[in-house]
């Protein structure tokens, strides 16, 4: 079984495409904080990033609801997929290909004062 469970924030804005097949993807990356003390770099957390891809509809929605910060638990398989770097060196990209994707952070969050809207 390949499923692998993250909540991160996203570090940009999702980007919408469509393929030439007419299929809708989603991508954004998340930032996923590590809270191992032995991570931890001059006192602050560090993160790991991980590339999102989600799918035809859960796909538009993520590109219509969520920015860049957005609080997002996301699930599905994870696959790692080598390339050759403007360098020559070989370099391994891990990419999550979404099966659920729960928005945690309201669109009214950065709006609010710390009380209840």
């Amino acid at each position: 079984m390949n499923k692998i469970i993250l909540i991160g924030n996203l570090t940009r804005d999702p980007e919408l495409k469509t393929t030439p097949n007419g299929y809708s993807v989603c991508e954004f990356t998340i930032a996923v904080n590590d809270r191992n003390a032995r991570r931890q770099q001059n006192g602050q957390e560090s993160a790991q990033f991980f590339r999102i891809s989600a799918w035809r509809q859960l796909g538009e929605n993520c590109q219509r609801y969520l920015t860049k910060g957005s609080k997002v638990f996301v699930s599905g398989p994870l696959t790692a997929r080598t390339y050759q770097a403007n360098d020559g060196t070989t370099r391994v990209s891990l990419e999550v290909q979404a099966d659920d994707v729960e928005f945690l952070s309201s669109r009214n969050d950065d709006n609010m004062t710390g009380g209840y809207a």
